[in-house]
């Protein structure tokens, strides 16, 4: 069964976010682990936008987390934490978020993007030029690298798809590189 299917079938075909009932899709929080229903949600278009474009939250649309921020599936609850912590200059967003508890693996999830961190506390991935990176972006190799521990060589000009950022250090990232998964100084790449 598709994935789209079975999250209809958990959500009872509405938005695990806001109960709409039209134009609703999966959607997958990153970053993902294995993938698949446990780490995607059904949500409507009105919420992905929004989620992936901060600057087109409106916050009385997000006064639906009071009841969605409850619900038993992780992959939920990591965006419905992550939005409260987006908003929540605004008063009632940090109430909420003050109320909401996550075990210790779904709040190191809902973390995992630097979102609810303060800005100057935040890592920010730039590469070459200093186009911010994020997780799952494309880049391109400037450079001839070698990799450490093998005799391999990755090529200039080689795409490396679907990034990992290090949430330790700004100047890491992982991703594969003819099979295999290798560290990246971010200087060496460029965004696609």
């Amino acid at each position: 069964m598709s994935i789209e299917r079975e999250l209809n079938k958990r959500s009872g075909s509405k938005c695990e976010l806001c109960g709409a009932e039209e134009n609703l899709k999966a959607y997958q929080v990153l970053p993902t682990q294995k993938g698949g229903l446990d780490e995607s949600i059904l949500a409507c278009t009105t919420c992905i936008d929004q989620i992936e474009n901060p600057d087109n939250v409106d916050l009385n649309h997000w006064r639906c987390l009071n009841d969605s921020m409850w619900n038993e599936n992780a992959a939920v609850q990591v965006v419905a934490w992550r939005m409260l912590s987006r908003m929540r200059a605004a008063g009632w967003p940090q109430e909420l978020l003050d109320m909401l508890y996550l075990d210790e693996d779904t709040l190191a999830w809902a973390q995992a993007t630097g979102e609810g961190e303060e800005d100057e506390n935040k890592i920010t991935h730039r590469d070459s030029n200093g186009v911010i990176l994020e997780h799952g972006d494309s880049v391109v190799l400037i450079k001839d690298l070698k990799v450490k521990g093998s005799s391999m060589v990755a090529k200039q000009g080689t795409a490396v798809r679907n990034i990992r950022l290090d949430h330790e250090n700004a100047e890491y990232i992982e991703g594969k590189v003819d099979g295999q998964q290798i560290v990246i100084i971010t200087q060496y790449v460029k965004k696609i």
